[in-house]
């Protein structure tokens, strides 16, 4: 598989089974998003059939990969690594807000901060971590 992107750095998310459902959650909070590509494990493996082997989906014009990987690890996302993510108007912060808070964890709640006159931070579903701010 040959992958394209003028993009020379990329976020590559690795998820342990839900890799599709978080990439067509994610595309569905942003206006300018898509799924660019996926490929599925066949039943040769080595990960479950139709699994992700490898997907590029875009969110307002960042591309990022993500894959399920057959094998287990004893790690996982850590909120050290975030997308910071900064919002056009306080409708788009709350939509974001309660959408990835819903079924995660908020880190820091919505509100004034000294360096954010809105801001809030929250880990997702599926543990990745996102930071939403509304610049001044």
């Amino acid at each position: 598989m040959e992958i394209v992107s003028s993009q020379r750095i990329t976020t590559f998310l690795m998820f342990e089974g839900n890799a599709e459902d978080a990439m067509t959650f994610y595309v569905s909070l942003f206006d300018d998003a898509e799924i660019v590509g996926i490929t599925r494990y066949g039943a040769e493996g080595p990960g479950k059939e139709g699994s992700v082997q490898h997907a590029t989906f875009s969110l307002a014009g960042q591309q990022f990969m993500c894959i399920d990987s057959p094998a287990h690890h004893d790690f996982t996302f850590t909120p050290a690594i975030s997308l910071f993510v900064q919002c056009a108007n306080e409708a788009e912060l709350d939509r974001l807000y309660a959408a990835l808070s819903e079924q995660g964890t908020a880190l820091m709640p919505l509100g004034a901060y000294g360096f954010s006159a809105r801001f809030g931070w929250v880990n997702d579903r599926f543990g990745v971590s996102w930071q939403l701010n509304l610049p001044s």
